[in-house]
């Protein structure tokens, strides 16, 4: 005979817990860090700073692929975010579900068009 010991807690949601709070710590230090970047390029370099100074910046290989990972890291940052302050405040499914499709499909415009600026620099 099983014995059946204080209430039953049925646990819903998605369960992301854990992964989203260090994807979201994760993110945020890799933005942190490339803002750094950034700003010690433009402290120690010499001259005016103009747009010929940021194309330099940023004309690089290895700075567009850093540039593109803080990019694809930031819209991560922003699709956990989202997903969920919609899961938490927007009780009606199908508000909540056409919300988070727009919410993917502005996320998805805003990385095609990072890659078009960054590759057209």
């Amino acid at each position: 005979m099983a014995v059946n010991y204080g209430s039953h807690r049925t646990v819903v949601g998605a369960h992301y817990g854990l992964r989203d709070w260090l994807s979201q710590r994760v993110t945020a230090v890799l933005m942190a860090l490339f803002t750094l970047i950034v700003l010690a390029q433009l402290v120690f370099s010499r001259g005016p700073i103009g747009y010929d100074k940021w194309a330099g910046i940023f004309a690089a290989q290895w700075m567009k692929v850093l540039t593109f990972s803080v990019i694809a890291g930031l819209l991560w940052h922003v699709w956990v975010g989202m997903r969920d302050v919609l899961m938490d405040y927007v009780k009606p499914v199908f508000l909540r579900l056409a919300l988070q499709v727009f919410v993917i499909v502005w996320l998805t415009g805003c990385a095609g068009w990072a890659i078009q600026v960054l590759w057209r620099v």
